[in-house]
């Protein structure tokens, strides 16, 4: 059985939610339809013109990319400029095109992850908030026969966490009364006979990003063929989330030693240093992508070098001035992403038994080359 597109996509976004994108973000599907089975969806950084001929010989029918091909609304539809043989191509090939940018970037796991983790970092913060998860508080009346089944599934999904305290809940037990009326197929008791049954109120917190899943799960698990249940606003906030991290390596550096490091870790053909080759480097700063605007933010973070893309010259002498170090590797570090997505969303797909495969482009889309 092959997946649809809409349930893949409902799985990219249970790694990357969209409402952790910032604002304005070109996300979502942009190009085709998810009405559709999956046999094969490409995991790609850039949708060029090489990558689609790779899901053409792949015969995939959903790209996801991380980089947007529909920038800004479309006046016209010209099938004789760059852009638009492009869209041709993936309309005739019926290649459906789904964009993961900065919701990517920001989620648990992410583009900022991988990259944290290729570097060996052990992470301690973030560069830049940009969600902060709101929380509810979730209250559900089961019999006691069902309480650690209802619980434990709630958990599973997503409900309980209270700062780094996972589980977390209040239980009261008390009796639970209801009439079921004529037509009704009641868990316990008889249609017009009203019923007292030993119950348990269960408290737990549901961060609002999950709450949709968790409320789901819940009923899932509860016997009762009406639930009553409760949501509630909290003052009390979630996690916060963010772009780019901050960490720390697991031992000093030296800078040229740490810039060989990062070529190894995202396999690109150069890096451009900007700092003193033999200066010790402990505190790191990663962000994928240009990060030319966060060298303020990785000064203030206290990282004694930054990672990331596109720093320009001027950009670069105010960092050198102020004694940040900065190793670039380019935009296309970005690149990780590809097998570490393909490689989550096929484990996904699997649990499910899907026949739908996910693979990582193999195309090289690097625009520069080191002469």
């Amino acid at each position: 059985m092959f997946a649809k597109g809409q349930t893949v996509v409902q799985l990219v976004e249970k790694l990357a939610p969209k409402h952790y994108a910032v604002p304005d973000d070109k996300i979502g599907l942009q190009l085709g339809s998810l009405r559709k089975d999956i046999t094969t969806v490409l995991v790609a950084l850039d949708v060029t013109d090489e990558v689609v001929e790779e899901a053409i010989r792949l015969k995939a029918e959903l790209i996801v990319a991380h980089h947007a091909i529909i920038y800004r609304p479309l006046a016209h539809l010209q099938t004789d400029t760059p852009a638009g043989r492009l869209y041709e191509k993936l309309i005739k090939h019926d290649i459906a095109v789904y964009i993961a940018h900065t919701n990517l970037d920001v989620a648990d796991g992410g583009v900022n992850d991988m990259m944290a983790r290729a570097l060996g970092l052990d992470v301690v913060g973030h560069l830049e908030d940009v969600h902060t998860d709101k929380l509810k508080k979730l209250v559900v009346f089961v019999p006691e026969t069902h309480e650690e089944q209802v619980r434990e599934a709630m958990f599973a999904a997503g409900a309980g966490g209270i700062g780094h305290y996972s589980h977390c809940s209040f239980n009261i037990p008390g009796t639970g009364t209801f009439l079921p009326s004529e037509g009704t197929d009641p868990f316990i008791g008889k249609p017009g006979k009203l019923e007292r049954v030993r119950e348990v109120r269960i408290e737990t917190v549901v961060p609002q990003s999950a709450e949709k899943r968790i409320v789901q799960s819940m009923l899932k698990a509860h016997p009762y063929e009406e639930v009553a249940y409760d949501l509630y606003p909290m003052e009390l906030t979630g996690r916060t989330f963010g772009l780019g991290r901050v960490g720390r390596l697991p031992s000093p550096a030296r800078l040229d030693a740490f810039a060989e490091q990062v070529k190894q870790a995202f396999d690109v053909p150069f890096v451009r240093v900007v700092g003193d080759p033999a200066r010790e480097v402990k505190k790191v700063a990663v962000l994928g992508g240009s990060g030319s605007r966060y060298v303020r933010h990785a000064m203030f973070a206290g990282a004694d070098v930054l990672v990331t893309g596109d720093i320009d010259y001027h950009t670069a002498q105010d960092a050198l001035a102020a004694g940040l170090a900065i190793v670039d590797p380019g935009h296309n570090a970005e690149k990780i992403l590809k097998k570490h997505v393909a490689e989550w969303l096929q484990a996904r797909l699997d649990e499910m038994k899907s026949s739908t495969r996910a693979v990582a482009s193999a195309v090289d889309t690097e625009t520069f080359r080191l002469m």
